[in-house]
């Protein structure tokens, strides 16, 4: 069995954003040469996420209302976290959005359903943040 790791590193211009990153993980997949096994992509930071779903624009803009809505930025002393920091809405926001995710390697590519992709999602951003790719198999 091989096994393959890489980090890939995101610095958004704004303090959230999904960004489409199955081509990097694509990329990782051929430089790997594992045609059968398992892919793990996962957040090195805990006011990051990555998650599977559609790239379509209009969900985009839903999934963040919905998460704003759930876990408003400001105003910042609604937290206790803030106190220290004014990102407690990027650690809720992560926690609901998810930490990894796990997908089939067949024949050398993502065993994927139909429109599924894989995001970063940022809640904290404007900095470098790592995301680890992980893959094992023959």
């Amino acid at each position: 069995m091989k096994s393959y790791r890489k980090e890939l590193c995101f610095n958004t211009s704004t303090r959230r954003a999904f960004l489409n990153i199955t081509p990097e993980v694509n990329a990782c997949l051929a430089e790997s040469g594992i045609r059968e096994g398992l892919l793990l992509v996962n957040a090195m930071h805990i006011t990051a996420s990555v998650f599977i779903n559609d790239d379509e624009s209009g969900l985009h803009h839903d999934m963040e209302v919905w998460l704003e809505a759930l876990a408003p930025e400001k105003p910042y002393d609604r937290y206790r976290h803030n106190s220290y920091e004014d990102n407690a809405d990027a650690h809720l926001k992560r926690s609901v959005m998810g930490r990894e995710v796990v997908v089939a390697v067949t024949g050398g590519e993502l065993d994927f359903g139909p429109w599924e992709q894989i995001f970063y999602g940022e809640f904290d951003g404007k900095r470098k943040k790592r995301v680890l790719v992980k893959i094992i198999g023959n």
